[in-house]
């Protein structure tokens, strides 16, 4: 669908959106279908495939209620809806160094405080792959002849741009000559590859290069846009590498699906009116993100600048896609 969490609830419930409750998004509407909350009289697939005596796993973004505070309520969570182990966010987007709302089965954690993930550098794709993996080694362990769901909900490629230095290595430099070039070699690709007709025309191109301000800028936008689907898939790749470890990649089903992608969200795109604030305090290790778009902090306590005047990228900047 045209949104994220209706996107999410429809797979999840295997009804359409109105029918799960989200319609739209995740605000009441105090109308059918637009409850902005998972409805209890669809089923979760988690909820479905336990009466098959599947266990059930979640790493990623929930997006399916409005209820996203520490205290819940928590009954329309994912350990409520099915899934024995969940490690993601509640609420649907933020930052990618510091996601707000993230928790660990019905618990708030932060990525300083979290006993079970320590990595050298947080990322939350990186987080989401690694925690998936992680589920799929204890079920190993645990009940290896039992069947698993896994769903793996990734934010790439929601806003903000946030990517890791060495992913946006790789794509430096390639996007100056603006989207035109890309587009040709694209086209030709699909061509080469069978995967579109011959005479199929390419269509007209939207915006002009030449007139497009802040070249720079938004060259950087979509270096960082292919970085983080490249960590992304760098994920993924660590998921079914675990497969075929466990020799289990041949019995295994995997469904690929992307929400958001090419959203026309303005979202960091402009910079701030008003000056930035300065004297953010530090979160600490236990301190809670509490925000998902400016003004907002990063968790050491810098203010997060959008616009322009910020290359995407690093934790205190946010551009929206």
């Amino acid at each position: 669908t045209a949104r994220c969490c209706p996107t999410r609830a429809s797979p999840l419930s295997g009804v359409y959106q109105h029918q799960a409750g989200i319609g739209l998004m995740t605000g009441n509407k105090n109308l059918p279908g637009y409850q902005g909350e998972l409805g209890r009289n669809v089923m979760t697939i988690a909820e479905a495939l336990g009466t098959a005596g599947y266990r059930s796993y979640m790493s990623g973004k929930w997006h399916v209620t409005r209820f996203t505070r520490p205290e819940g309520p928590k009954d329309n969570w994912p350990i409520q809806r099915g899934f024995e182990k969940f490690y993601g966010t509640i609420i649907g987007a933020g930052s990618f160094y510091d996601p707000a709302t993230l928790c660990r089965g019905n618990t708030f954690i932060t990525p300083l405080n979290d006993k079970e993930y320590q990595p050298k550098t947080y990322y939350y794709t990186d987080a989401i792959s690694d925690n998936a993996v992680s589920f799929l080694r204890q079920h190993a362990k645990d009940s290896p002849e039992t069947p698993l769901f896994l769903y793996v909900s990734y934010t790439t490629a929601h806003w903000p741009m946030h990517a890791l230095p060495k992913d946006i290595a790789k794509y430096k430099g390639k996007y100056d000559e603006g989207f035109t070039p890309i587009r040709k070699k694209r086209y030709k690709r699909l061509k080469e590859l069978g995967l579109i007709k011959q005479d199929l025309k390419l269509s007209t191109k939207s915006g002009d290069w030449e007139k497009t301000q802040n070249k720079e800028w938004e060259a950087r936008n979509m270096e960082v846009y292919a970085a983080m689907i490249d960590n992304m898939d760098q994920g993924i790749s660590r998921i079914v590498a675990e497969f075929k470890k466990q020799k289990t990649l041949d019995d295994t089903l995997i469904f690929y699906l992307q929400d958001n992608g090419g959203c026309a969200e303005g979202f960091g795109r402009y910079k701030s009116s008003r000056p930035y604030r300065t004297n953010y305090k530090p979160l600490g290790r236990d301190g809670f993100q509490t925000k998902i778009w400016p003004p907002m902090q990063t968790r050491d306590g810098r203010p997060v600048r959008n616009g322009p005047d910020a290359m995407a990228g690093p934790a205190n900047s946010f551009t929206g896609v």
